[in-house]
């Protein structure tokens, strides 16, 4: 079968959803193909910075359906449990992936967008057209919006640089019930990695943590690995054994690359982890994801009504475009990375912050957007 869209969107996570939405709303037509069902749960933080609001009401997704916590507070421990908190700049909320996608993903049903539950096995760009393929159907389209992920078989279709390195990152991510406060996002430092724990919908703990594969293979099992490892942060131990698993077992994710992405790759515009993945400990990759599909869907609808003349003036609007609001962020997001791999300089960090308390604040602010405008 052979089906046309004005738009095909690869990947069905936040950015994916979010420019469906965004373009269905304005008109086009819509093809989002994701492999997997909702709802679903996703390796994630689980922590969305206040600044996508503004855009999630143009959306018309009252987030406050999904009972999110409110986060006002970070606070964050090093190997030794030396500990620094601040207020955070916008605050943000906690809301579970599970929730959140399949909450979008009704309403882009609701909106006319044709969700297609395949694997796309191939992407091809010739004559001003693409040609999709998946298993079971062939489309094609003017626009293809790139939103699979952090890592993908289309990655490897496409040979993109990133994709043949070897990462030395995993991230294992579970719900828990215990006590934890509402309103704080932790971030607890380990030897080989860092954890971020919050409250999401429902009074569940989200606990979600990145580590260095060297260190983490030594060990049997996640468990074995969090007892020998983790405990070493009273404060992250404290947390881990007074709470009680929700799921059959945690989920884990292998070969996360942090190394720079191109936004564009095969004429593709891409969103979201597709274009850059910022390092968790900088919590505010779920509104990237989401900002990026505001920028991508506004473009493509000038190239639409032919406030853009060409292809290649959108390619390289959204090219300036992702880096002016994104490219300080990771830049930031990896200068962190390496100072909390370093324990001296972590520890000197934290001394620092806690003796001057605007200066935490202030490294926040270099990590999280301004409220997004709405025209």
């Amino acid at each position: 079968m052979k089906t046309n869209s004005d738009v095909v969107i690869i990947g069905g996570g936040l950015a994916g959803l979010a420019s469906a939405l965004h373009l269905s709303q304005k008109g086009l037509k819509v093809t989002l193909i994701e492999k997997s069902s909702y709802p679903r749960h996703k390796v994630c933080g689980e922590y969305i910075s206040n600044e996508i609001l503004p855009y999630l009401k143009w959306l018309e997704i009252d987030i406050s359906k999904l009972h999110p916590t409110h986060i006002t507070k970070f606070e964050f421990t090093t190997r030794k449990g030396k500990t620094a908190s601040a207020n955070l700049p916008l605050g943000g909320f906690g809301i579970s992936r599970y929730q959140l996608d399949n909450f979008l993903y009704q309403k882009a049903i609701t909106n006319g967008c044709i969700v297609i539950k395949e694997m796309v096995t191939d992407v091809s760009f010739d004559n001003d057209l693409f040609t999709i393929t998946t298993p079971e159907q062939i489309l094609f389209s003017k626009i293809v919006l790139g939103a699979f992920g952090k890592r993908s078989n289309i990655d490897q279709v496409l040979s993109r640089e990133f994709f043949n390195k070897k990462s030395p990152w995993l991230a294992v991510k579970a719900h828990y019930n215990g006590k934890f406060e509402n309103d704080v996002v932790a971030l607890h430092n380990f030897n080989g990695g860092y954890c971020g724990v919050s409250k999401v919908e429902n009074n569940i703990i989200n606990i979600c943590y990145l580590a260095d594969y060297t260190t983490f293979k030594q060990y049997k099992n996640i468990e074995e690995y969090q007892r020998n490892v983790l405990y070493k942060n009273k404060q992250l131990k404290t947390i881990l054994e007074n709470s009680t698993l929700l799921f059959d077992k945690p989920l884990t994710i292998s070969q996360i690359s942090f190394d720079k992405k191109q936004a564009i790759e095969n004429h593709i515009l891409m969103m979201g982890d597709t274009a850059g993945l910022i390092h968790p400990l900088c919590g505010n990759g779920m509104a990237m994801a989401i900002h990026s599909a505001k920028i991508a869907s506004e473009l493509v609808l000038d190239y639409y009504s032919s406030t853009i003349p060409s292809r290649e003036i959108l390619e390289k609007s959204y090219q300036q475009q992702w880096q002016q609001h994104f490219g300080k962020r990771l830049f930031m997001g990896r200068i962190l990375a390496k100072i909390l791999r370093n324990k001296t300089i972590t520890n000197a960090l934290v001394a620092i912050t806690a003796a001057l308390p605007m200066l935490l604040p202030a490294i926040i602010k270099q990590t999280h957007g301004k409220p997004i405008a709405i025209n």
